[in-house]
């Protein structure tokens, strides 16, 4: 058997994704990823021919996991349930997460979720216009939910995650206390998410709520 034979699509794209969860996004190469599955880069070239190409693969598959809500819920819950399946598609690949922001629009999942953004908003009264840039701002606000994590600094690499956290909070604990009273009290949730599903639930609650303020 070929190695052309052997590695399909989505297999790549696989790899891909569990290079980028290991090593960060910079290690998604056609070189690096070819030398993370044995293979000569030529062997990869025959399913994506750039990087881009393989970046635009690997959106592409994260999107396809949204699970966007049904058809009859309110505009308000079913805006929370999109934000919310966003979130959860993304946050366990959050070195990948801003990929999504430059290329939603190039994948038929990504114009299924912009679609169902927009009608939802257009169901709560914006205009098109109004409902493009709020849209756009809700995914890049979940976006940035998952990037900003407290103690994700490190990158992908647990360790140097870990050390980076340890780090900062080092640092927080050492300002004048009387003058950063505050953030030496919250030393510890500032540089590590004691509790990430309430630390996503209260951001998404927070976006969806800004919309609604928002309501013609």
């Amino acid at each position: 058997m070929t190695t052309r034979e052997r590695l399909d699509r989505d297999t790549v794209v696989t790899h891909a994704i569990a290079l980028a969860d290991r090593e960060g996004l910079d290690a998604v190469t056609i070189r690096g990823l070819a030398a993370d599955l044995g293979v000569t880069a030529m062997a990869l070239y025959w399913h994506f021919k750039n990087k881009d190409e393989l970046l635009d693969g690997v959106t592409e598959h994260l999107l396809s996991t949204v699970d966007t809500p049904a058809d009859d819920v309110d505009w308000p819950d079913g805006l929370h349930a999109v934000v919310t399946a966003i979130v959860t598609a993304l946050r366990p690949h959050a070195a990948l997460a801003p990929l999504v922001q430059h290329r939603i629009l190039a994948s038929e999942p990504g114009l299924a979720i912009v679609e169902r953004s927009l009608g939802l908003l257009a169901r709560g009264g914006f205009t098109a216009e109004e409902a493009a840039e709020l849209s756009g701002y809700l995914l890049n606000a979940a976006v940035t939910l998952i990037t900003a994590e407290p103690g994700s600094d490190g990158g992908a690499d647990p360790e140097r995650r870990d050390a980076a956290a340890r780090a900062k909070r080092a640092t927080l604990l050492t300002l004048e206390p009387t003058r950063y009273p505050h953030v030496i009290a919250a030393a510890d949730p500032l540089t590590f998410c004691a509790n990430g599903d309430a630390y996503y639930a209260r951001g998404v609650d927070l976006l969806v709520a800004g919309v609604r303020g928002l309501r013609p």
